[in-house]
């Protein structure tokens, strides 16, 4: 193989994996062989990578000696390849505590089926005894104060927009949105106030604030991705599938918000639109790409928002910024409407407050499917979790590979052994101890994926633009995307098909796989970051330790905050689920909201939009 001097690694058959406890397989921590970049030095870094000879040489070495080469590129692998990660109905595993979703319903429906579900005394917001300081809004609680003439969607609306522009000023420079119009808000507003004045609120929904990820249609914005050009190719001529599904139960769609260029990034600084700042610490990263999303939610300026999930894309900002964050299994919503930046692997998610407000927003978005792949037919009817039993769901086993959860920052890995240690307390929930191998590699093979997706997605593009108008560390990322082969995509979807066998056999002796949501908690903003963007692939190997699976195999996935580390920041858990078990994940994440909740801290920018205290530093 000349300069690459890469021995391949040769892939024993599935069958031949030892997937028990005390399997010798071997767990490879991730091999990130690259330098922080940002200033200067990513532009001349850019500059080389775009050199066409030398350029190509310097990407090949970066492969080798990241280990792409040796897992991916030229490995031997026996199994074929998976193309699409898509589900048929899991027959064999009912959920407990369920209600069966009417197929076909309108979107009110199915909100009020979810609010349903909710315990009695849903109305009251997460941390709301008088012992606390903190009071995180939910969707229920707008909805009871609007009801009650307490407040109106249209005060509300305008608490919102001065609690944006405070955002704005420059010592505290959030970053929040890349778009809104105070005209549109305030009308929409207006004929929310109307409709409650007149006793005919559409839904819980009705008047209630959300923000939309500016990677989704929602008129009557473009939708850039984050960039500074690419609505200038792809006009917006409608809304998302599931934004018409929020409007149509009378929400206020407030705007689109920042996110990393392209989704190209885990950290959320867009040199374009501003770096956006973490609500707990503005000195730290909000994380990426649904940055803006996770950040607005957890500023309290919205009690849900809507991202996009390709690679932890919901929910490492929802982690770092302690909400929750839901990502679909493959298939579950639409993606009509959505930029398709990465179509095999990203899917439309939830950010929330609260696991109520979440359930919420999953039964509005989830129904009434528009699809090009996987059709309809393989989704089964949605379930949704009765969280108002009054006894949790029993009997749950809750995978754990040692190894690969104990791969985080020791504050990170402590607090999460403490949430299982209260689920066993509490609820009697059990953990088992597995293996789930090829963590490293299945990381590798989905970075391939969606790179190449998204270079196919771009390259039309690129060849049209003036690359003064992309961001310096995305010029570097778009070299690396374009660099991948064919083998090296078909072995990468080899890869899939092994990582699916490997999750199946787990999920035959428990309920959910275990982890983390991140390795490491938000780390430090750098000033030479705001012009240039900031590559860090180390931190970003950290922050999607745990996130492949959810987009590679396409299995749905809920994070949920546990505690916080010694600075402040927010620490959360992941649950992931078998194809179609979101109901599942809600009512465990719910379950853990309700022992970890009271010892939530008020982050350092935060609205209240019900008392319109503005924000604290």
């Amino acid at each position: 193989m000349g300069f690459l001097d890469v021995m391949p690694k040769i892939y024993k058959p599935v069958a031949e994996v030892n997937l028990s406890a005390h399997s010798d397989e071997p767990y490879i921590h991730a091999n990130v062989k690259a330098p922080r970049m940002a200033g200067f030095f990513v532009k001349v870094f850019a500059w080389v990578l775009e050199l066409r000879i030398v350029g190509a040489f310097v990407v090949e070495i970066l492969k080798r000696n990241n280990l792409v080469h040796k897992f991916v590129s030229f490995a031997e692998i026996s199994e074929p390849p998976l193309y699409t990660p898509t589900h048929v109905s899991e027959d064999n595993y009912e959920e407990q505590q369920v209600y069966n979703m009417k197929p076909g319903s309108p979107s009110t429906e199915r909100v009020q089926e979810a609010v349903d579900c909710l315990p009695k005394d849903a109305e009251f917001a997460v941390n709301s005894d008088s012992n606390s300081d903190f009071r995180r809004w939910t969707i229920m609680d707008y909805s009871r104060a609007y009801s009650s003439r307490q407040i109106t969607p249209h005060l509300v609306a305008m608490r919102f927009l001065a609690a944006v522009k405070e955002s704005s000023e420059p010592h505290i420079n959030m970053s929040f949105f890349i778009n809104y119009n105070p005209e549109d808000i305030l009308r929409q507003a207006k004929e929310s106030t109307l409709r409650y004045e007149n006793g005919t609120p559409i839904s819980v929904l009705d008047g209630v604030l959300v923000a939309v990820k500016d990677e989704i249609d929602c008129m009557p914005y473009p939708t850039t991705g984050g960039t500074k050009w690419y609505h200038k190719f792809r006009i917006s001529i409608e809304d998302a599938h599931i934004v018409k599904q929020l409007r149509s139960c009378g929400a206020i769609l407030v705007g689109k918000t920042n996110m990393h260029e392209i989704g190209a990034g885990t950290s959320g600084i867009n040199p374009h639109y501003g770096a956006v700042r973490n609500p707990y610490d503005i000195t730290k990263i909000s994380g990426g790409s649904s940055s803006g999303s996770a950040a607005v939610v957890s500023a309290g300026l919205c009690p849900i928002a809507l991202g996009v999930d390709g690679g932890g894309s919901v929910r490492i900002p929802a982690s770092l910024c302690g909400v929750v964050g839901l990502k679909p299994t493959f298939g579950r919503v639409s993606h009509a409407g959505i930029l398709p930046l990465n179509w095999t692997v990203g899917m439309a998610g939830v950010l929330a407050g609260t696991v109520e407000d979440a359930l919420i927003a999953y039964a509005a978005i989830s129904g009434d499917l528009q699809l090009r792949q996987p059709t309809p037919s393989l989704a089964p009817a949605t379930n949704l979790p009765l969280l108002a039993s009054t006894n949790p769901i029993a009997n749950i086993k809750l995978a754990k590979y040692e190894k690969w959860f104990n791969d985080s920052a020791d504050e990170v890995r402590t607090s999460c052994e403490h949430a299982l240690d209260m689920l066993h307390n509490h609820y009697g929930w059990e953990t088992v101890e597995v293996t789930l191998p090829e963590i490293e590699e299945m990381r590798l093979a989905h970075y391939v994926t969606i790179a190449s997706e998204c270079n196919a997605s771009l390259a039309p593009h690129f060849a049209k633009i003036n690359f003064a108008d992309v961001g310096w560390d995305v010029r570097v990322a778009h070299q690396v995307y374009r660099s991948f082969h064919s083998r090296e995509y078909l072995n990468a979807q080899k890869i899939r098909n092994r990582q699916m066998y490997f999750h199946k056999e787990i999920f035959k002796h428990a309920d959910v796989i275990v982890t983390p949501t991140t390795g490491v908690t938000a780390y430090p903003l750098q000033r030479d970051t705001f012009k240039t963007g900031e590559l860090d692939y180390i931190n970003g190997a950290a922050l999607v330790r745990f996130m492949i699976a959810g987009n590679f195999l396409g299995l749905p996935a809920i994070t949920v905050m546990v505690g916080c580390d010694k600075g402040g920041m927010p620490i959360s858990i992941q649950f992931i689920g078998r194809p179609w078990s979101e109901a599942t994940l809600l009512h465990l994440a719910y379950g853990l909201q309700a022992i970890c909740s009271k010892s939530f801290k008020r982050p350092m920018i935060y609205y209240d939009l019900l008392k319109e205290e503005t924000a604290s530093q």
